[in-house]
């Protein structure tokens, strides 16, 4: 199974420690998981979770640093998807749809208006723990 995880999934899953942390978890801990991400991704996550307003602590943002690092699969973008709510997040809708991700999670509502333009299944964190990590777990 194939999972692009949106950044606001995971500054949720650093400081809140509640269901968004269970479903990276379940992401990272699965073998038959994989958390799949591009370069911007990458660059976008270290930088949001960088920022001084989270004020998260250097040792903790770098365990994540790590994590991502380790546990994810980078894919090259080599499409363009046209997403007018965001433009600047169609990156998550382009790594799901070059690497045939089989779930999208986000936070961010703006993503369902994207269902109609992937293959791919967006759930919010809840519905993904629900219909996903419960039932596999």
């Amino acid at each position: 199974m194939k999972v692009v995880i949106d950044t606001n999934v995971l500054v949720s899953a650093v400081l809140k420690d509640k269901e968004p942390e269970t479903v990276l978890l379940f992401v990272v801990m699965k073998p038959d998981v994989e958390w799949i991400v591009s370069p911007q991704i990458v660059s976008e996550y270290k930088e949001v979770l960088s920022r001084d307003k989270f004020a998260i602590p250097e040792e903790i943002r770098n365990a994540w640093f790590g994590i991502i690092d380790a546990l994810t699969t980078v894919v090259n973008i080599n499409v363009t998807v046209e997403f007018p709510r965001d433009q600047k997040d169609a990156k998550f809708l382009e790594c799901a749809a070059v690497s045939g991700a089989n779930y999208f999670v986000t936070g961010d509502s703006d993503f369902m208006e994207a269902r109609k333009l992937l293959d791919t299944t967006i759930l919010f964190v809840s519905q993904f723990k629900k219909l996903v990590c419960d039932v596999l777990s």
